[in-house]
């Protein structure tokens, strides 16, 4: 009995033992993947900043704050019908940022359509890819890091210059009790299209152009990303914007500032991020840690308990009693 349970656990070892690495390697790519119908609504701020008011003769002011709200909202039927052609599984996320002043009105409206590998989070190009209208072609990431986040720099798309460069790793930090990886980009003064939905109506971005004005953007972009789920937990941004050849408007300068403002998250918003994110990495934490080292530490203890069993099924037996001092005695000797 104690041989045949021996080779029982043997069996239960080798099994567990094998699973910690299939878990890791095999299991976890293909399991840990973005839903495709995942909403998510985030709201920055910028206290104070400083605005451009089309209807008040293209006046600069001073507002006590500038609110950004972003959604992404996953579409499903659209990555249904790419993942028919793309042969794997794909998120579609048609995002939104609009910009409001302080009185509550549009400032800027973009749409975007993010194409992306929900394993990977590697971009997928298909029809629809999209900022704002114009066709692109994103390289790199965008609003999310890939799980298991290395310390290393990653190629950030920038929806407003529609180019890619690279975001550089900071460092480790601690937030809100969390171990995140922080990342910074600058983006340089750069050229950048005109929002097609203008805050004046009847104002179009064709009109604009056709006085030889431009519009002109840079950033200095910060992120600090939970490393397991790659998920940032929070988000700033040193903004700037500005129209140049300004005086083609009738304007006394030739550069007029549109927005400028350091852009903060909400810290209900934060909150709520970092709760989340904090639930979601303990799934992706049972595949990659929990369960693999789990499995092999059960491995080796069966094989421990496997061995100890087979050992004493070998122990040669306990003395018999014929063989013992004063044991019982042999058969009489026959008579003469």
């Amino acid at each position: 009995m104690r041989r045949r349970a021996s080779l029982v656990l043997l069996a239960l070892a080798v099994f567990f033992t094998a699973m910690a690495p299939l878990l890791r390697w095999y299991a976890f790519p293909r399991l840990a993947k973005i839903p495709p119908s995942q909403y998510q609504e985030m709201v920055l701020e910028a206290k104070p900043a400083t605005l451009l008011d089309y209807n008040d003769n293209m006046k600069v002011k001073q507002v006590p704050r500038v609110t950004i709200v972003q959604t992404l909202k996953g579409n499903v039927e659209e990555s249904e019908k790419i993942e028919r052609d793309a042969g794997r599984d794909v998120v579609v996320w048609d995002a939104l940022s609009f910009v409001a002043g302080p009185d509550g009105k549009m400032v800027s409206e973009i749409p975007e359509r993010y194409i992306f590998d929900a394993h990977s989070q590697a971009p997928v190009h298909a029809t629809g890819e999209m900022v704002d209208g114009d066709p692109v072609r994103r390289e790199g990431i965008e609003f999310k890091w890939p799980f298991l986040t290395e310390k290393r720099d990653y190629e950030y798309f920038d929806a407003q210059a529609r180019t890619t460069s690279p975001i550089h790793y900071r460092g480790t930090r601690t937030f809100h009790g969390m171990e995140v990886y922080y990342f910074e980009q600058t983006v340089p003064w750069t050229k950048v299209p005109m929002p097609k939905k203008m805050p004046v109506k009847g104002l179009t971005p064709d009109q604009i152009a056709k006085t030889g004005m431009t519009r002109w953007y840079t950033t200095k972009r910060m992120f600090w990303v939970d490393p397991v789920t790659g998920a940032p937990v929070n988000g700033e941004e040193v903004h700037r914007e500005e129209l140049r050849n300004a005086k083609a408007m009738g304007l006394p300068q030739d550069t007029v500032t549109v927005f400028a403002g350091h852009v903060k998250m909400r810290a209900d918003y934060i909150d709520s991020t970092v709760a989340l994110v904090k639930s979601q990495r303990v799934l992706v934490l049972l595949l990659t840690s929990y369960l693999p080292w789990g499995f092999l530490a059960l491995g080796a203890l069966l094989l421990v308990l496997a061995l100890w069993l087979e050992a004493r099924s070998r122990r040669p037996d306990a003395e018999r009693p014929d063989d013992a001092p004063g044991g019982a005695p042999g058969p009489a000797p026959a008579p003469v």
